[in-house]
């Protein structure tokens, strides 16, 4: 199998699949589970400074947004930082970190933006031989009135500033955890970096209302009639934070700074896609606390035989795709496909038809006995069809090779960047390399 070893801002881990800070990491009995389940690292749960006591909402804490066969797609979370006391918290990290050395155990901290917290508590943390610190700089409920978590990772100068101290106060590697909550990822991160950050990890959640109760009128999770803005999580904000990760992957400013990719990692393949993406690991909350610990052996099992039958290494997957990730204008637009529909596969849904004839491009024709043709000259490729089908593989997508005719705009096809082959399994296909 392949290597899974991680070295992630010169923190060590057996692979690359942590659990985020959240519930799952909220205590030693957890974190002690996750490790003998095979989780490469954690980020315990935020912890804060002494002083007025946390205090949760003794009601519903999540809401969420589920599929058609009620898979769970998303979580909304109205939960606070931990609200055991720090010193309980300090001394299971110790124990821990005593027993399972070779674990990456990181801790999440999120105190006041003033100097003085932060070195205080810097202190006390250091004490635990925890493997670094993650600045929480992102959670968008809660906190974020009292001026932190999203408060800050929304003002650059603070972070910087806050991770500057961090740097200054402790020999930690410091990870800074970045809001999505913003209208650009690019100066956080910036900033992030500026301040001295070994890594940036990202995304936090989204701020968001999933949901509203339509016999009581009130946002839910529902609070004595009463709702509030939580923060949003899951395979659903897995396209928010790829992008994210990518942005930060190919800036210029930023390119290099290690980055932990975060949201929505469910299976192996979400993993590899933000390693692709630019990330050095993953974290993951909503898949075990849907799923349990042990998915952790399907992402582990998974990654190591895909990197198996593509023969590369971890180190070579990480960033592979960033160099195709570009701005719309650099797309190339003598690229031309066109959609194919196999009638063997069909089973006459009509879905194409319909999402084609009312909302597309009139691209796809119906004869009576529903057989469904496409209109070459009508179709400008769009793969709506190809989305709203339910049978894998009907329809696809053919591109047309250089020198032929679209039949939609009368133009030769001129030749696209790479070398054009002969698609191996079908003849009318081509592939560019």
């Amino acid at each position: 199998m392949a290597d899974l070893t991680t070295h992630f801002a010169g923190i060590k881990s057996p692979n690359p699949f942590w659990l985020a800070s959240a519930p799952p990491t909220d205590k030693e009995y957890n974190v002690r589970r996750a490790f003998d389940a095979g989780w490469g690292g954690v980020v315990w749960k935020t912890l804060g400074e002494d002083g007025p006591p946390i205090v949760n909402v003794n009601g519903p804490r999540y809401g969420a947004i589920w599929g058609a066969d009620r898979r769970l797609l998303g979580l909304n979370n109205i939960e606070l930082i931990t609200d055991r006391p720090l010193q309980v918290n300090l001394d299971e990290i110790r124990r821990v970190k005593r027993d399972y050395p070779d674990r990456a155990l990181v801790i999440s901290l999120m105190v006041p933006c003033e100097e003085k917290s932060w070195k205080d508590i810097l202190t006390r943390v250091e004490d635990t031989g925890a493997d670094g610190v993650e600045l929480n700089f992102g959670c968008p409920h809660g906190m974020a009135e009292r001026g932190m978590g999203s408060a800050v990772g929304q003002v650059p100068e603070y972070i910087e500033m806050v991770t500057a101290w961090v740097k200054h106060y402790s020999k930690m590697p410091c990870i800074v955890k970045l809001t999505p909550n913003v209208t650009s990822i690019l100066p956080p991160a910036i900033a992030a970096k500026r301040g001295g950050a070994d890594a940036v990890s990202l995304i936090n959640t989204v701020k968001s209302v999933t949901n509203v109760d339509l016999d009581h009128f009130s946002p839910f999770p529902m609070i004595d009639g009463q709702g509030s803005h939580g923060g949003y999580c899951g395979p659903a904000v897995k396209p928010i934070a790829l992008n994210m990760v990518g942005e930060i992957a190919r800036h210029g400013e930023t390119r290099g700074l290690p980055i932990s990719g975060i949201g929505g990692v469910t299976t192996w393949r979400d993993a590899a896609e933000y390693l692709a993406m630019g990330a050095g690991n993953v974290q993951v909350c909503t898949a075990a606390m849907t799923y349990g610990f042990k998915i952790v052996e399907e992402m582990i099992s998974g990654l190591s035989q895909y990197l198996d039958e593509k023969g590369m290494t971890q180190t070579q997957l990480i960033g592979r795709a960033v160099p195709n990730f570009v701005e719309w204008q650099d797309l190339n637009l003598n690229f031309v496909t066109k959609a194919k529909i196999d009638e063997d596969l069909c089973i006459k849904c009509g879905r194409c038809f319909a999402a084609c004839e009312d909302t597309s491009h009139q691209a796809i024709a119906m004869s009576p006995d529903r057989v469904f043709t496409v209109k070459d000259d009508e179709c400008v490729a769009c793969n709506l069809c190809v989305n709203v089908c339910p049978v894998q593989d009907c329809i696809t997508m053919e591109r047309l090779a250089p020198g032929a005719i679209d039949a939609r705009t009368g133009k030769v096809v001129e030749d696209a960047p790479g070398t054009w082959t002969t698609h191996p399994n079908n003849p009318n296909r081509v592939a560019a390399e």
